[in-house]
Parts: C-alpha cells; structure tokens; sequence
C-alpha cells in the first residue's frame, strides 16, 4: 500500500498522467475486428490524410472513427493548445467491449445464439 497523505499520494499520481490528447469511445457497436480494418489504415498517418481516408472509406465503423478522431483534434486545440498542422495519430487501438446475446428460433425448435459485439476505441495524437 501507498504510503503519505492521500493528496501527496493524488499529486503523484498525476504527475505520472499521459498529457497527451486523446478521444475513447465507450460500447461502439462494432466489433474489435471490424474497428481494426479502418484504425490499421489511419495509424501513424497525420491528421489531415487520416480524415480524408475515414471520409471516402466505405466502412460503417469509419463513421465512428471519424467522429471520434475529430473529438481528438478538437481536445489538441482546446485543451492542450497544439498546432493542428502538426499533429499525427500516435496510437489508436479498439478493445473488446461486453456482449450482447440475441436467440434466433431455427427449424426443428432449435435456438442459434445471434453474439453482437461491442468494443472501445481509443485515439491518441501528438506533435511532430
């Protein structure tokens, strides 16, 4: 267990924190699989060409992502004070989320489990 006063211990604690900006989206409803498709073509690319890819990319989840990486760009600006220009995607990543379980009646009375997954995407940008 930690040892100090709980706010030398908080203070610690958020001199460790990432500062860079980031975007998470929470219970997407696509799966991790489908996510990774359009991420693995926008990783390490800067901005403005990943935004063009999302744009003319013909895959549901590039609408998720492209909302998502514009969240990203609008935390940079705002809230880290960072040249848009200048900024890439330094990791993007999509975790297994929970899934829902669904019955579909088949022929003879049997039951098939219909699974609809869910995943959590992260975006996180630097400077060059």
């Amino acid at each position: 267990m930690a040892k100090g006063h709980r706010s030398q211990i908080k203070r610690e604690r958020n001199a460790n924190k990432d500062v860079r900006p980031s975007a998470k989206l929470s219970y997407a409803r696509v799966s991790v699989q489908k996510a990774c498709f359009v991420l693995d073509a926008i990783r390490g690319k800067d901005v403005q060409s990943a935004l063009g890819i999302l744009t003319y990319n013909p895959r549901y989840a590039s609408t998720l992502i492209k909302k998502l990486l514009e969240s990203a760009i609008a935390n940079a600006e705002n809230n880290n004070g960072m040249n848009v220009e200048n900024l890439y995607i330094e990791e993007c990543y999509a975790n297994k989320g929970p899934t829902m379980k669904r019955i579909k009646p088949r022929a003879q009375g049997r039951a098939y489990r219909i699974e609809k997954r869910m995943s959590h995407i992260t975006i996180v940008l630097n400077e060059k």
